[in-house]
């Protein structure tokens, strides 16, 4: 079944699964998503849904944008979008579409605006050669011959210099690799066309729409490792000195009481040395 969002290009990060793959990441933002208008096949010719999404202000809006959301009692938008191949029957004006439309696995087109190059050569914007730079040579990066003579014109669709990326640009059968439903975003596994706080389109790959399986990732609980740090850091660093403190208090307690029995019985013996003394030295007298 075909689905799709629309998102902000936020930026790219990585993620670790847990048998120590790393996949680079686009971060896309993804706001709550309003049906703000249905076709079907009898009053256009087509069934398909257009959504809204990024609130502006009306005081930027023109009446046509204010009219045009007011029917699905919603303010203005600013970046609108159809998607083509749903089953209108599922969803009705004003109904609002969020980030859990998608599930890890899902295989996914992401269509975006590229970045601007503005005026660009035939090397850079066609991927042309140059000619030799020394020697004497004239040609370098000139864009060469331009056609045939027959003509005596340029023939359509002939690679010259030109304006170079700002066009819509679609990568297929990119991943889906996890949904953030707290934090609305997406993360979609590889690069997406657009700068940063860009406007993409999400939506069911074409060629191969289907879901590959969640990938299990390494989650990272900070507030768990903050208390077992707190902890190591108190056992070692408050109560380990402490307790190395006393033994060392008790020890020379102890080695003090010996210095004083060693003091005592040092004393006690020269005075039995000089009371002998004394006695010998009368009897001889």
């Amino acid at each position: 079944m075909t689905k799709g969002i629309l998102g902000r290009k936020v930026g790219m990060t990585e993620v670790f699964t847990t048998d120590g793959k790393l996949i680079p990441v686009t971060v896309v933002e993804v706001e709550a998503n309003v049906v703000t208008q249905i076709k079907t096949v009898e009053k256009d010719g087509y069934n398909s849904i257009q959504l809204g999404a990024f609130t502006k202000r009306e005081k930027v809006s023109n009446k046509p944008e204010m009219g045009h959301v007011k029917k699905a009692n919603t303010t203005p938008k600013r970046f609108l979008k159809e998607i083509k191949g749903l089953d209108v029957t599922n969803y009705e004006v004003g109904q609002i579409i969020g980030v859990e439309t998608f599930e890890a696995g899902d295989v996914v087109d992401v269509t975006g605006t590229s970045k601007g190059k503005g005026f660009q050569g035939t090397i850079k914007r066609h991927n042309f050669s140059r000619g030799p730079m020394s020697h004497g040579s004239h040609y370098h990066r000139a864009v060469g011959s331009r056609g045939p003579m027959r003509p005596m014109r340029v023939l359509k669709g002939k690679k010259l210099p030109g304006h170079m990326g700002n066009e819509q640009v679609t990568i297929q059968n990119l991943e889906i690799i996890a949904v953030d439903v707290e934090n609305s975003c997406l993360l979609i596994s590889g690069n997406v066309p657009g700068p940063k706080k860009g406007y993409v389109l999400v939506k069911t790959a074409v060629k191969n729409g289907g879901n590959n399986g969640a990938k299990e990732l390494v989650s990272y609980v900070v507030e768990e490792i903050v208390e077992n740090t707190n902890e190591v850091v108190t056992e070692e660093v408050v109560e380990t000195p402490v307790e190395n403190a006393v033994e060392e208090v008790t020890e020379t307690e102890s080695n003090t009481e010996t210095v004083e029995e060693t003091v005592e019985e040092t004393k006690e013996e020269v005075t039995e040395e000089v009371t002998e003394e004394t006695s010998q030295k009368d009897g001889e007298e």
